[in-house]
């Protein structure tokens, strides 16, 4: 995408760490509704040094808020100099469609990162072009940031920042994930996002899971990859299956570190007890 409309609603601002935490809303052509995100600017990043950009994901029910008002990551993002966006899990708005039950895991908050190809869902829901490239050209275009992305995030949003960094290499330096829904194309989520906003060919569905993406990645083509899962975590045996993420590395050789911790669930507490790992691990490839 060459052309991005830079026209941005600014909602709010709030200085944090000697930085800023700002958040917008604009209209969304890939998206076609209007969309928000934040973005936390670090106090290092100018016209004359533009910053690297972590993107993180969200999850299930959840907006661009969560993670900048939980997870606690200002403090050390403003020490490294790395500015953090954060958008929205879906495209919202009057005529979006949403879950005709109103339930929380397909529609309205539920996008999968991915690009629905079903009615009704085709018109809206291209949320993987969407944090793939106009959301990186209205930031790199607005905002003193370099083209050096990396990018994370959480159970859905876990599930996202992996598919987009394995399908698409040369966009990121390195990816990490919380609690990320490994094997969606097998688990009860996936099956429901999928089987909606992608039809009832399963060989679709592989286009959007990690453990296939990561068994079959080119050797040229593998990331720096960071992954944390809590093992009192109430979705990890039912819907997260980070152990069939791990046998997808190890076939194919893929540089990925997944810790395991004792005590911890699927909530921001956990999260903010290790996000500091994660962009310190980020950081030694996005700043050196």
């Amino acid at each position: 995408m060459t052309d991005v409309n830079t026209d941005v609603e600014r909602l709010s601002q709030n200085k944090s760490f000697g930085g800023w935490h700002k958040q917008y809303r604009h209209q969304s052509a890939v998206l076609n509704c209007s969309m928000r995100f934040a973005i936390f600017l670090p106090p290092q990043a100018s016209n004359d040094n533009p910053v690297p950009v972590l993107y993180w994901l969200s999850g299930l029910t959840c907006s661009d808020e969560n993670f900048m008002q939980k997870a606690g990551a200002q403090r050390l993002a403003a020490e490294l100099g790395i500015a953090i966006v954060a958008p929205d899990t879906s495209p919202r708005g009057d005529g979006v469609a949403d879950d005709p039950q109103g339930a929380y895991d397909l529609g309205l908050g539920a996008g999968f990162y991915l690009n629905a190809t079903q009615p009704p869902w085709a018109a809206h829901y291209r949320m993987e072009d969407y944090v793939l490239q106009e959301l990186p050209a209205l930031i790199e275009a607005l905002f003193p940031v370099s083209d050096k992305r990396a990018i994370s995030g959480h159970s859905m949003g876990g599930h996202g920042a992996l598919t987009l960094a394995l399908k698409n290499p040369q966009r990121f330096t390195s990816v990490s994930a919380f609690s990320p829904i490994s094997n969606p194309s097998r688990c009860p989520w996936g099956i429901k996002a999928f089987s909606a906003y992608l039809g009832n060919d399963r060989e679709q569905w592989l286009a959007y899971d990690s453990s296939e993406l990561m068994r079959n990645s080119p050797q040229g083509e593998h990331l720096p990859a960071l992954v944390d899962q809590g093992l009192a975590d109430d979705f990890l045996s039912n819907q997260l299956h980070p152990e069939t993420l791990e046998d997808a590395a190890q076939a194919s050789g893929y540089p990925l570190t997944l810790r395991r911790h004792e005590g911890y669930d699927h909530s921001y507490y956990f999260i903010s007890s290790f996000i500091d790992d994660h962009l310190r691990f980020h950081a030694q490839y996005l700043v050196g």
